[in-house]
């Protein structure tokens, strides 16, 4: 297995995101602990205090933006909300990874039945790939890792503590997708 080297500081998304992202975590694959500690300041931000000072051209990107943020922090019930909100393919993704880590493995599964075949997939399969995880192939089998997080969550294992760095690439590649898409940068 390569060395993984997260080079991904939200610093690209702006200011504000950068900011909600440290100290920097590794999200648990269940449903972890809510971080109380910024739980005002996420309920606080609207999409266009998260842009700012760029315009947005997609609300619901915007929005799904947003979806990720709880997510991040743990707070599955307010990213819900959000992401049930967006009859999108990634509002769809982030029902997905919420319902994956709830953990609802059916429900999950459900919803990314609905994403179908989503642009970061082929990115994350590579990215996964050189962490050491492989599924079906070259392409990304979200059914597949589902199974895996059932399979190793709460094991305290190493491919347990694998998982989590692969679906930690996976919430960056899905925010920063949704961002590129909100300012309408490609």
């Amino acid at each position: 297995m390569s060395e993984h080297k997260n080079l991904f500081s939200g610093s690209e998304c702006g200011p504000v995101v950068a900011e909600l992202l440290v100290p920097p975590r590794l999200a648990p694959l269940g449903p972890g602990n809510p971080n109380r500690a910024i739980e005002a300041r996420l309920r606080s931000l609207t999409s266009a205090d998260l842009f700012a000072p760029r315009r947005i051209v997609d609300t619901d990107m915007a929005t799904a933006c947003l979806a990720g943020l709880w997510l991040y922090h743990d707070f599955l019930d307010e990213s819900h909300t959000i992401s049930q909100s967006l009859d999108t393919t990634s509002g769809s993704y982030w029902h997905g990874l919420m319902h994956r880590r709830e953990p609802d493995a059916s429900n999950a599964a459900y919803w990314f039945r609905r994403v179908g075949n989503h642009p970061i997939f082929e990115m994350l399969a590579r990215d996964a790939n050189e962490l050491g995880v492989q599924l079906d192939s070259h392409h990304w089998n979200p059914f597949a890792f589902i199974d895996l997080c059932e399979k190793h969550r709460g094991t305290g294992t190493e491919e347990e503590m694998l998982l989590r760095r692969v679906q930690e690439r996976e919430w960056e590649l899905l925010l920063d997708w949704c961002f590129r898409k909100a300012i309408g940068r490609e």
